[in-house]
């Protein structure tokens, strides 16, 4: 009776035990295991799903189809960029995650409970194994987290070497007929960095959203592979597919057209859920199917 008595004091303390985690504004330390989270960003919910850490509430949105459970299950919050204060008001959590567009909403979200800011955004696969190994250390998941990024880093090496002596690249982001070149320096860049895939032009401009760019462009970069994502698709509005939009008579005289070379990313697992481990994953898939397709 006693020992057991001693046990579950012993486990009780482990679960109220702070954690110190690693987040876009530096180190923060979260006093409880959170048991009801408020997660507006959709990379984090992404990740703490591969964990199998409930998430209670989360935007209306979340875009990408692999979350349709959360979509199911938990409290509607507001969306990526406004709260709705009075659901999360109501939903009494114990954490609230932002992270990306919903960052500016952080302060803001304070009267609520405890925020982090878990932004990826400078590089994607650090931060996202970060956020991955953050986690693990808030939820007592530390080795889960940790068999999680072995099959990536395993993955993202299959991939690496499926891809090399492939050529140059380009990563195109069509928004209807407008078509954006981004570089390794640039939002899409770890597709380069973290793939060693040489960039078919050297000096995009490094903005935010892109360098616009022609159909000739396109052609006179003439790369080996061709990195397409769709935003349209991405955030779910109609307009010109980016299939139909690069279809045309300049863009068939790439190597990468005519060798079969066009990958077309799933757009919302990059656009709005970059950095999330599953998101991460299911790219990776795409590379190495092209590539062994080919």
């Amino acid at each position: 009776m006693l020992r057991a008595f001693v046990a579950a004091l012993a486990l009780s303390a482990s679960v109220v035990q702070a954690a110190e985690i690693e987040t876009a504004g530096g180190k923060v330390t979260v006093e409880n295991v959170p048991a009801k989270i408020a997660v507006f960003d959709i990379a984090a919910i992404d990740t703490l799903t591969a964990l199998e850490v409930p998430v209670a509430g989360a935007p209306e949105k979340l875009f990408v189809d692999y979350l349709s459970e959360v979509s199911a299950s938990a409290e509607t919050i507001g969306n990526i960029f406004e709260p709705d204060f009075e659901a999360v008001n109501a939903l009494q959590p114990d954490l609230i995650i932002v992270g990306g567009r919903s960052s500016s909403q952080g302060q803001a979200l304070t009267d609520f409970g405890q925020v982090i800011d878990m932004t990826i955004w400078k590089d994607t696969v650090g931060e996202g194994l970060a956020r991955l190994e953050a986690y693990g250390e808030l939820y007592g998941k530390q080795e889960e987290a940790a068999a999680l990024k072995a099959d990536f880093e395993a993955k993202l090496a299959a991939t690496k070497a499926a891809v090399a002596d492939q050529g140059t690249a380009l990563v195109l982001l069509t928004n209807g007929p407008k078509v954006s070149a981004y570089g390794s320096a640039g939002r899409f860049g770890w597709i380069h960095k973290a793939l060693g895939l040489p960039e078919a032009v050297a000096d995009v401009e490094q903005a935010t959203h892109g360098e616009a760019v022609s159909f000739e462009f396109i052609k006179d970069a003439n790369p080996d592979i061709l990195i397409v994502i769709d935003r349209l698709a991405a955030i779910g509005r109609p307009g010109d597919a980016a299939a139909a939009t690069l279809d045309n008579a300049l863009v068939a005289q790439t190597n990468a057209w005519k060798n079969g070379k066009v990958i077309y990313l799933n757009a919302a697992d990059v656009y709005v859920a970059g950095g999330g481990i599953q998101s991460m994953n299911r790219t990776l898939d795409l590379f190495l199917n092209a590539m062994n397709a080919g």
